[in-house]
């Protein structure tokens, strides 16, 4: 064993001592260290060309199916050709069928996510895709209310586990250190979608009428269509659960009969991996017993509050952005509408790549990171509700665009954050687990504004300056509690510790920071690029 592969519960007495009294031996040394940091880059690049272009696609077209829905109900109203028009819906049906969506995902969501962890990810990922643009499609021949609340239902039940699945899929393949950037990442494919869907359904509207369909069926078609497309080239694209060096994988029952994938790494750098990864986690089949161990952490329940208030906040903007607006100008089009709600999502956009790399550089400060963007939130939001006049209402819009720019970094970070305290904790499972009751549970937020605030809040949709003003101030109260919740998690963190759960196999990551231990080079590139060095370039 070289002293790049020390084991990492080898006694500190017993590791090889490096000397740096030789300095052609310093030199070599150095040089060796360089050496092996570049091969784990090089690994880590090759993994995120395979994995990450196509989890920003896979993302991109499932938010664009969920959420298409927002913009038709306002698409083509001069023609009576809305949602609500076509189907015959009253604005608490409309609000109630988007409110099941979410309801079914809440139900599932952890249930998706451990099958995961037991089949394969890939394949789970594209029975997922695949799901979605077939239920997408589907909604195309929507006729009334009960077709309306069955395909939202569905939509809710085959999308459930994609969130943290997509979470959990990252830690099979990176370190928790890794991943934070990563998710950031393909999370922008949702604004990038928001944006695009809102800028592409004006074009839509332009084909109402043609083959018999109303604009907002030809978007819930065609991206129907594209998802069902996708779903199936994922199984040709992502790369399998990775399996240590020399082991085969074995193809019993139906998985004989799915498409196999190449490997993501092969031959050095499959080796080199692999020994990088272990340095995080063993993966070791899970046991109810586990999953209990999970359910009752405490640490689970702070980063749920957190999620609600922001991804609540996050999908009622979504859903109800275009309605808004016309509540802040009556005077606007149905095209006019859909294009203004792009560049809520282009600030959505830009905040995630300016704020996720710092949160990931000082990791130490989650909750800071978390928080002000939150701050920016509650302060667009109350422009929203008490800005502007009569005559000038584009200083609400300017807070919906505040909004959009706080919203960004939120959900990556409580991700990231979840990922970092339970795969050290409780391991694959804990990820699994932790994710999906966050994501699951926390959209609970999301049934409260979709079904309860704006047009489900019959006494808040009467027209006039105060239309939507209680809802925005009911979403300004559950973004302090996620605040508060966010500063909680800190505080006792730091009193209680995050220790292992039980006696872990292999250690917490790649670099031992409370042990102020660098194992190898690559463990110490790893510390080097914490803080400012290095943020946005790579180094030479």
């Amino acid at each position: 064993m070289t002293d790049k592969e020390i084991a990492v519960d080898q006694p500190m007495e017993q590791r090889p001592q490096k000397t740096f009294d030789d300095p052609e031996a310093g030199q070599s040394t150095n040089s060796s260290e360089l050496s092996d940091i570049e091969k784990i880059e090089r690994v880590y690049r090759k993994l995120d060309y395979r994995i990450i272009p196509a989890f920003w696609v896979l993302y991109f077209l499932c938010s664009a199916i969920r959420s298409n829905v927002g913009l038709a109900q306002t698409m083509n109203e001069a023609q009576h050709h809305s949602l609500s028009e076509v189907l015959n819906l009253t604005p608490k049906q409309t609000s109630t069928g988007l409110a099941l969506f979410y309801v079914c995902y809440v139900i599932f969501d952890l249930p998706s996510n451990l099958i995961m962890t037991r089949l394969s990810p890939r394949v789970w990922m594209s029975r997922i895709v695949i799901g979605v643009g077939i239920i997408g499609s589907c909604m195309t021949a929507m006729k009334a209310a009960w077709s309306f609340y069955l395909l939202r239902l569905l939509l809710g039940v085959v999308i459930a586990g994609m969130w943290p699945g997509m979470a959990y899929y990252l830690t099979l393949f990176y370190p928790p250190s890794r991943t934070g950037k990563r998710i950031g990442q393909y999370f922008t494919a949702a604004q990038v979608s928001a944006a695009v869907v809102g800028l592409v359904s004006a074009g839509f509207q332009k084909m109402d009428g043609l083959g018999g369909l109303v604009g907002f069926q030809w978007m819930f078609l065609l991206y129907g269509l594209v998802g069902v497309i996708v779903g199936f080239s994922l199984l040709w694209w992502l790369p399998d659960r990775p399996l240590p060096p020399g082991e085969e994988r074995i193809r019993t029952g139906w998985l004989k009969w799915i498409p196999e994938t190449k490997p993501a790494l092969t031959g050095e750098d499959a080796v080199i991996h692999y020994h990088d990864l272990t340095r995080v986690y063993h993966r070791h089949r899970w046991t109810l017993k586990d999953l209990l161990q999970v359910f009752i952490d405490w640490r689970v329940w702070p980063l749920l509050l957190m999620y609600f208030g922001v991804v609540g906040v996050g999908i009622g903007v979504q859903n109800y952005a275009s309605v808004i607006i016309q509540a802040t100008n009556t005077n606007l089009s149905s095209i006019d509408l859909s294009l203004l709600t792009a560049p809520i999502w282009i600030m959505d956009l830009i905040a995630i790549l300016l704020v996720t790399p710092f949160s990931d550089r000082f990791h130490h400060h989650r909750a800071l990171f978390f928080s002000v963007p939150v701050c920016i939130q509650i302060a667009g939001l109350l422009l929203t509700t008490y800005g502007g006049s009569e005559t000038n209402s584009w200083p609400r819009y300017g807070g919906l665009l505040m909004v959009g720019f706080g919203l960004g970094p939120t959900v990556p970070i409580t991700m990231t954050w979840t990922n970092e305290i339970f795969q050290p904790r409780h391991g694959e499972v804990g990820v699994a687990a932790a994710s999906a009751l966050v994501s699951g549970l926390g959209n609970l937020g999301s049934i409260l504004t979709t079904y309860a605030l704006f047009t489900g809040w019959p006494a808040d949709s009467k027209p006039g300056k105060e239309k939507y003003r209680k809802s925005t101030l009911v979403m300004v109260g559950i973004l302090c509690l996620s605040i508060l919740s966010a500063f909680v998690m800190t505080i006792l963190l730091r009193v209680v510790g995050n220790g292992p759960a039980a006696k872990q196999i292999s250690s917490r990551s790649s670099t031992s920071e409370g042990e102020g231990v660098i194992m190898d080079g690559a463990a110490k590139r790893e510390l080097q690029e914490r803080g400012l060095g290095r943020l946005w370039m790579r180094r030479r």
